[in-house]
């Protein structure tokens, strides 16, 4: 008997947020926008985490990183916990065939979420060599071409496909998007995102962050051509997203929407209808229980997240009315804890730090230099309330306005209740690191 389960390719990258043309960015993405105009794009799709690891523990667990285990980075010992099992575990056990291609970053140790076929050498955290050598976009895709050329896998599938780009790369002291090896566009001609303030630095990163984000396209169109040429593009779902937002202030390693906004694209003919959009709000916690419930696999236990299958067959769908996202450890201790529904974002800060507070890559950038000589010296609020629809950018604080003392209150409360009851251990007070001697920039 056949197998008729689809496979399922995912393919993500690493600090792109929603950098890309199908999300209204005046960047060039013909290979993305193309992918999104065949399959459906969650215009409002959101991380439970503006960093790498945690965010990803979240889309390959269904579980917030304070659930799962993984807080902090994963270069930094952080793991996922024994008994939450990853996607490529759970589809492994379901009969599937799973492959890693380039970058995860979940794990120091593929084997232990599932993989059964690791097609790098790469580990958490590479060298600059290993860098050039496994995890760039272009040889990532190579990877994946020649994979599917030789017909090397037995179907249905499970293929994470990971590109290193668009992170910041150490170059001789200053984290920059570009080392040489991309095609920046002129900065002047880029558009400045609206919470970043247009400045010659700012214009200068986002021209190499296009450079890279062309790379990233690029390396889409060729995996997805390989796909269709060998045969699998109406039993393959493809999903494309990334992890949080883009490397700049106010982006990553913040719960602002510029931090935890992310690209979400899925593909499959005959069940994702092309051109779709939808408004609706969604967490990365809910892909996991998306593809199983798509695949039909049961879950063994319990996951935060759930499926938005029926969203995208027209079946009865009970919209989300708020996402979650936190931050406990990146290269320092910076506990924050968010909920935003669609109108409001409510961000408490347990921890007295300056109002800017930066990862190390986005500190020593330029955009990161000129956002500190102006922002830098205030200290951060215990507690942030914005009005989405009439402040986007999130630059008015309304936690103290007696107007907005309602909206304040309520969405205190739910964030709390979230946190009793996924039982987060920020709640009994400061969180230790996996590994305090290893907390190091990156």
């Amino acid at each position: 008997m056949t197998d008729e389960r689809p496979n399922v390719v995912l393919v993500h990258s690493h600090d792109l947020g929603r950098h890309v043309g199908s999300y209204g960015r005046s960047v060039d993405t013909p290979n993305l926008d193309a992918l999104a105009g065949e399959g459906a794009v969650f215009e409002n799709h959101f991380v439970t985490a503006p960093q790498c690891s945690p965010s990803r523990g979240s889309l390959h667990t269904g579980c917030y990183p304070h659930v799962n285990g993984l807080m902090g980075l994963a270069h930094h010992h952080w793991e996922l916990d024994d008994d939450v099992p990853a996607m490529p575990e759970l589809l492994a056990d379901a009969g599937y065939e799973t492959h890693l291609f380039g970058l995860q970053h979940v794990t120091e140790d593929p084997r232990s979420v599932g993989f059964q076929h690791d097609h790098t050498t790469w580990r958490v955290k590479p060298s600059a060599a290993a860098l050039l050598a496994d995890t760039r976009a272009r040889t990532v895709a190579d990877t994946v071409e020649t994979f599917l050329e030789a017909d090397a896998y037995a179907e249905p599938f499970f293929a994470s496909v990971g590109f290193f780009e668009a992170h910041r790369i150490d170059v001789d002291g200053l984290f920059r998007f570009d080392d040489g090896s991309y095609d920046p566009p002129d900065p002047e001609d880029v558009d400045c995102p609206p919470f970043l303030p247009d400045g010659p630095g700012v214009r200068e990163d986002l021209a190499e962050l296009e450079g890279m984000v062309a790379a990233i396209d690029d390396a889409v169109g060729r995996i997805v051509d390989a796909l269709d040429d060998s045969g699998l593009r109406d039993d393959t779902l493809v999903l494309f997203t990334t992890e949080h937002g883009i490397a700049f202030p106010r982006a990553k390693g913040s719960c602002y929407d510029g931090g935890i906004e992310a690209a979400l694209v899925a593909r499959l003919p005959g069940v994702v209808d092309a051109g779709r959009r939808y408004d609706e709000l969604v967490s990365n916690v809910d892909v996991l229980p998306t593809v199983l419930d798509l695949v039909d696999v049961t879950h063994p236990g319990d996951v935060d997240g759930r499926s938005f299958l029926p969203l995208l067959t027209d079946q009865k769908y009970l919209p989300r009315e708020q996402v979650f996202s936190e931050l406990t450890w990146h290269g320092r201790y910076n506990p924050i804890r968010a909920v935003r529904t669609d109108q409001y974002k409510y961000v408490r800060n347990f921890w007295h730090l300056p109002t800017v507070t930066l990862t190390t890559d986005v500190f020593v950038s330029r955009a990161g230099r000129e956002v500190r000589e102006q922002y830098y010296s205030a200290d951060r609020p215990y507690e942030e309330l914005y009005d989405l629809e009439s402040d986007p950018t999130e630059s008015t604080n309304l936690a103290g306005e007696a107007a907005y003392e309602s909206v304040r209150a309520e969405l205190e409360e739910r964030l709390v209740a979230w946190m009793r009851r996924t039982d987060d251990p920020l709640l009994d007070g400061p969180v230790p690191p996996a590994d305090m001697e290893t907390i190091e920039p990156w």
